[in-house]
């Protein structure tokens, strides 16, 4: 869907990150400063205790002042570095694997990696879309009921949309 993910109404957004933690720009920029300094605060406290966060297990803070209750601070690939589609298939499924272990229902998620990280919308939406349903054909317990993909442009939304009738029909569907 087309919105704002810092206005979602679920249990957590995911926060496309980076290794640090530190929120200066892209969607983190904006997560950050819409939901006030506590969720860089509690990220300074997350890396001093825990070090830098990898692509396979992300870093949560509380929301601070935004509708969720958590941020899960998922670090995708920057393009160019190698192992893209790995790396980003384990940010979404480390993603939805932190909501379970807060047991969690809702989520709501961006196109992690396709802004100032430059990863193609394309393949991104193929593989975030491939990584969300891998994981609840593993997970069919799960406590995680909704994954919304929150997009903040007409264009990564059309390359999503493209990429779900591929999933979903086929090639020719």
């Amino acid at each position: 869907m087309l919105g704002d993910i810092t206005q979602e109404q679920v249990d957590a957004i995911v926060n496309a990150a980076n290794e640090h933690l530190q929120h200066g720009g892209g969607v983190a920029g904006v997560i950050s400063r819409k939901g006030g300094p506590q969720i860089q605060s509690e990220s300074n406290a997350w890396i001093e205790e825990h070090g830098p966060v990898t692509h396979a297990e992300p870093a949560h803070t509380s929301a601070g002042d935004l509708p969720s209750r958590y941020v899960i601070h998922a670090v995708g690939p920057v393009w160019g570095q190698g192992d893209e589609d790995r790396k980003l298939d384990q940010a979404v499924q480390g993603s939805l694997q932190r909501a379970q272990s807060l047991e969690l229902q809702s989520l709501a998620l961006p196109a992690i990696s396709t802004g100032i990280f430059g990863f193609p919308k394309e393949r991104a939406a193929k593989v975030i879309l491939s990584a969300i349903r891998s994981y609840f054909e593993d997970n069919p317990q799960a406590s995680l009921r909704q994954v919304r993909v929150v997009l903040y442009d007409r264009a990564t939304q059309k390359a999503f949309e493209q990429a779900w009738q591929v999933q979903r029909f086929g090639e020719d569907g």
